[in-house]
């Protein structure tokens, strides 16, 4: 594992385009076109509040929540950005709001319902038989250690490694500049590689 490396961004201009014709649809109340929007971008919604928050439940709970601020916002949206960003401001929105009632309620996400979500919600392939237990004691070390960061650092590396969105909308999604979102990166990289040394050799 490297914590360097990125995954590609897997949008495209077409796709983007795509996105904003059905926001609009959307905008002028559109429910089919509204229903399109949820079903391209459901997993990588809930997948990423999973990656945040888990566990299954509550992650799917706030995917929603998502989609029904999209829907109730749909009448302010302008195209001034792409889709994706303002989807995911959305959900940075809602996952911020959460961790902080967890904070006040003091709870504590479930590891295994976590590890769930997270094989439920990945475009990878099913691992050989013989490295199923070393990956799930990997899997919940990186979700631990990725929970530990501060919420900006935990959002940053979630959007940055697993949905592959480039500095520049992270920055948007953060409310903040590309190099502020650089060092934000290379903190929560460093802590990261220092919680996970004896699995990174």
């Amino acid at each position: 594992m490297s914590l360097n490396q990125d995954r590609p961004a897997s949008g495209t201009g077409e796709e983007e385009d795509d996105d904003i014709a059905l926001m609009r649809r959307t905008k002028a109340g559109d429910l089919a076109a509204f229903e399109q929007l949820v079903m391209r971008h459901q997993h990588s919604v809930v997948g990423t509040v999973a990656k945040l928050l888990g566990p299954l439940g509550e992650a799917e709970d706030i995917g929603q929540q998502v989609f029904i601020r999209v829907w109730k916002s749909a009448g302010r949206y302008e195209p001034s950005a792409k889709f994706t960003t303002w989807l995911m401001t959305i959900t940075r929105n809602l996952v911020f709001n959460e961790m902080r009632r967890r904070r006040r309620a003091q709870l504590v996400p479930m590891e295994s319902d976590r590890s769930e979500v997270a094989h439920q919600y990945s475009d990878d392939e099913a691992p050989a038989p013989n490295e199923v237990l070393l990956d799930a004691e990997l899997q919940q070390a990186i979700d631990t250690a990725i929970e530990s960061l501060p919420e900006n650092q935990r959002m940053a590396i979630v959007l940055r490694r697993y949905e592959g969105m480039p500095y520049e909308e992270i920055a948007e999604v953060l409310k903040t500049s590309v190099p502020a979102v650089k060092s934000i990166l290379f903190r929560a990289r460093s802590e990261l590689k220092e919680k996970l040394r004896k699995y990174l050799g």
